[in-house]
């Protein structure tokens, strides 16, 4: 063997072994397999000369030179030294490359080809914009509502990233809560008992803890899909094993405490501008003191049955229905 064939096989195996298959690979085996990819394209670099003259490239050299350079490598990632040396096999593969580049630059050559008269042509070649150039098929496709879906998408996004924020700031707000009424709980009784700090640096015990992570779990659940999705309450129910009313508790109470999360913390800002712009305006309320004056509890002494100035006795006229001892009163009203 030559000396370039020797020196080609041994930048070959030296990409080989620093490219591993089943382990990623490493900043130094980079290193090395860049120098050897470099030391091959140095070697067969008269060769590549050769054949890009050969196959009448001389045109598009630039594009003949990134041509072989992808059939060396192809040709490494392939090769197999127990059947052919790479020497050879580099040489099919660079001819394979720069004989498909000519068919897509060039007129094809085949004779089959040329009793057709078929041409072998790109498809950016079936459209040209009003100054002469190309235009590739990517951009003769328009879609109107690309944007306003691209739009509507990145506010999905971010608006469930907030969401999600805003839901995990509620439950750890819980769990503070809960974490502390557990190291306030009273010591238990008995020799299994754990064991628990007195003071700021009480610990908890991790059963209890289990119990309350996986109560705030259920309750993120049910705020997630009751107040965000809107999940009716049978199905929440039926999922969570929760009741109803206990269900409405949770969100009720998630309600204003998120209400509040929202309005405090900068970042919520914006959630909690929308939330105050979609609440409906409050009713105004009348004051005690309105209430009082239009509510008396003495009669209205202008109605007509509240007018009885006195009460005159007349002597009734002697008739024979009218007992002559019992004189009739008269109801004189003003």
């Amino acid at each position: 063997m030559s000396k370039t064939t020797i020196a080609l096989e041994a930048a070959v195996a030296t990409v080989l072994e620093n490219t591993p298959k089943d382990a990623p690979q490493t900043n130094r085996q980079r290193v090395y397999v860049d120098r050897a990819f470099a030391q091959i394209l140095k070697l067969i670099a008269p060769r590549i000369r050769h054949f890009v003259r050969q196959y009448g490239l001389t045109a598009h050299w630039e594009d003949a030179e990134q041509c072989c350079a992808i059939a060396v490598h192809r040709a490494i990632e392939s090769y197999d030294p127990t059947k052919a040396q790479f020497t050879t096999f580099v040489n099919w593969q660079i001819r394979g490359e720069l004989q498909s580049l000519r068919f897509r630059l060039m007129t094809d050559q085949r004779p089959s080809a040329k009793k057709v008269e078929a041409t072998t042509i790109s498809l950016s070649a079936l459209a040209t914009s009003p100054d002469g150039d190309e235009i590739s098929p990517e951009a003769m496709i328009e879609d109107e509502d690309a944007l306003g879906r691209t739009e509507a998408g990145a506010s999905d996004y971010l608006a469930e990233g907030a969401v999600s924020d805003l839901i995990d700031a509620y439950v750890d707000q819980l769990r503070k809560v809960g974490v502390e009424a557990l190291r306030r709980r009273p010591r238990a009784k008995g020799a299994d008992a754990p064991v628990r700090r007195s003071g700021p640096f009480k610990t908890v015990d991790p059963v209890e803890m289990e119990k309350l992570e996986a109560k705030l779990q259920r309750d993120r659940e049910i705020v997630e899909r009751r107040i965000f999705e809107t999940a009716t309450l049978d199905e929440i129910s039926n999922d969570t094993g929760v009741t109803k009313e206990r269900i409405r508790q949770i969100t009720k109470r998630a309600t204003k405490a998120l209400v509040e999360i929202a309005t405090e913390q900068p970042r919520f800002a914006v959630m909690a501008e929308d939330a105050r712009r979609a609440m409906p305006p409050a009713r105004p309320r009348r004051s005690a003191a309105v209430a009082a004056a239009k509510v008396s509890l003495l009669p209205d002494p202008s109605a007509l049955h509240n007018r009885l100035a006195h009460v005159e006795a007349i002597e009734a006229e002697r008739r024979s229905y009218i007992t002559p001892a019992l004189p009739v009163m008269q109801l004189v009203m003003h």
